[in-house]
């Protein structure tokens, strides 16, 4: 299997490497642009040697690509000949091809298009110059340079200017204080335990603390708040918090602390607000989830979504959520890893290092599998268990030994859907999303192995009614980020089409 090699150049990289950025970023975005659009509307043609073929039947342009999880060098045939095609023309046929595909235009998808590309070689340089965080954990959440790979713009940061976000991307491995703001007590809202955020500083008399997220802060206009004395400046923490994979939550490493905020900036495929409906329903969502897993009796893990604070009078814009930290949650000398960084690669990742890859992947399977299909099974709590929502703890041989789960908003609970429905989520963002990354990433980097023998074994030790049907259907449901994208839909309304299944052997 061809292998294109996508990932940055060390700090301190030489004038030459840094030369190499625009065509890298072209690299870095096409791949999961041509993942979405082979997936969801292109007709395989078949492979001659390293290359596929394609039919984009709406153009009827033929396409061909190298490589299989991450292709690259896109090329289309015009006058008896293959022409290759850069990242901004391939923007300019997949736009195309969806207009005549669905009948329907889009003028923002193909902008975020680009400003994804256009992100990514922002952050490229920034790596360049910057420093890799020591700790292996701060290091594979800021690794994501191509991002969700099966999403048309997953860097997309909003198409403000770069000065304005680059500040705070985990990607350029951002670090930064927390603005904290005195919120008048009575316009306060909240739920649940905020305890933690009162300790983070201290309010004057007839306020409460409240921290804020500063690139919020420029994305939303509180002048009036500020001027009749609803809010006030307090300064910012004596600590520095550093950004997760997910842009908008931080982890303050010296309070052990996840906070999660809004952010008024589309990333992938909503804008990443913390919604009214959601908060208030993330009592009962987070209540099941954690409910669940203390009855597991370990080591599996939830870090809990304890609560929320806000202000009545920019109650979305303003909310911050309170995240369990680390330390409460992890076996004794394991150190925990974000499931999406084994997958993209980073300096230190087990995956591509262990000596021992079938045995590696059975504790894999062996961590995560289990705790997912109990908390289906025996709570009716259908976890969000995606690449980015699963942290895998590894021992010091960089085996797995326990894995941690988070994020309330993406969970959702039976009967509020049906069975089926939470079944085909949980595939979906288990085994597809998550299990078929990791098999690939570990059959690439380990040659000769073939993960999926071990993947029927674990998922066959499990009884539910469900499983005989997942082991035998030929196809499992695939999420259509692009046309939910291109055609306007909820960014949380999952439309699936049928992918060869793995697992059916």
């Amino acid at each position: 299997m061809d292998r294109l090699d996508l990932m940055p150049p060390p700090a301190g990289a030489d004038a030459t490497a840094r030369d190499d950025v625009p065509d890298r970023a072209d690299a870095y975005a096409a791949a999961p642009l041509l993942n979405c659009l082979l997936r969801e509307v292109a007709q395989p043609l078949g492979g001659c040697g390293a290359r596929r073929m394609y039919r984009l039947r709406g153009v009827d342009r033929l396409l061909r690509v190298r490589g299989e999880r991450r292709p690259a060098e896109p090329e289309v045939y015009a006058a008896g000949h293959w022409h290759h095609i850069g990242h901004t023309e391939l923007v300019k046929l997949v736009a195309e091809e969806l207009r005549r595909h669905t009948g329907l235009s889009n003028h923002e998808l193909p902008a975020e298009m680009i400003d994804s590309r256009d992100a990514v070689a922002a952050l490229l340089a920034a790596r360049a110059r910057a420093t890799a965080p020591e700790d292996p954990y701060q290091r594979s959440e800021q690794s994501l340079i191509t991002g969700h790979p099966y999403h048309p713009a997953p860097k997309a940061r909003g198409g403000g200017p770069v000065a304005g976000w680059l500040p705070y991307a985990p990607e350029a491995h951002a670090r930064f204080p927390l603005v904290l703001l005195g919120v008048r007590a009575d316009t306060v809202v909240e739920e649940g335990d905020t305890s933690a955020l009162d300790a983070l500083g201290e309010a004057p008399p007839g306020y409460r603390l409240l921290p804020a997220h500063p690139w919020q802060l420029d994305l939303v206009d509180l002048a009036p708040a500020f001027a009749d004395g609803r809010l006030i400046r307090l300064g910012t923490t004596a600590f520095d918090a550093w950004p997760t994979a997910a842009v908008r939550t931080l982890y303050a490493p010296e309070r052990d602390l996840f906070l999660k905020f809004s952010l008024d900036v589309r990333i992938t495929n909503d804008i990443r607000r913390l919604w009214r409906h959601d908060l208030l329903k993330l009592g009962r969502t987070n209540g099941a989830a954690a409910a669940a897993f203390a009855s597991m009796g370990g080591p599996a893990a939830w870090l809990s979504d304890r609560g929320h604070r806000t202000a009545d009078f920019a109650f979305e814009e303003l909310a911050v959520l309170v995240r369990d930290g680390l330390h409460g949650h992890l076996l004794p000398g394991a150190t925990p890893l974000l499931a999406a960084a084994l997958v993209e690669g980073f300096e230190g990742s087990p995956l591509a290092s262990t000596a021992d890859p079938a045995a590696w992947w059975e504790a894999y399977l062996g961590a995560v599998v289990p705790p997912a299909l109990a908390a289906f099974a025996e709570h009716g709590v259908v976890l969000e268990a995606h690449l980015q929502n699963t942290l895998v703890a590894v021992d010091a041989d960089g085996t797995p030994v326990q894995a941690l789960f988070r994020d309330a908003e993406g969970v959702k609970l039976l009967p509020d859907v049906s069975r089926a429905a939470g079944w085909e989520r949980l595939v979906y963002c288990l085994v597809v999303n998550h299990l078929t990354e990791i098999a690939g990433a570990l059959a690439e980097h380990h040659p000769g192995l073939d993960p999926w023998p071990a993947a029927r074994r674990e998922f066959s030790r499990h009884a539910l009614p469900e499983i005989a049907g997942l082991l035998t259907s030929p196809t499992l449901p695939g999420k259509t980020n692009l046309l939910l994208r291109w055609t306007g839909a909820d960014g949380a309304d999952a439309r699936y089409l049928p992918l060869p299944n793995p697992l059916a052997g």
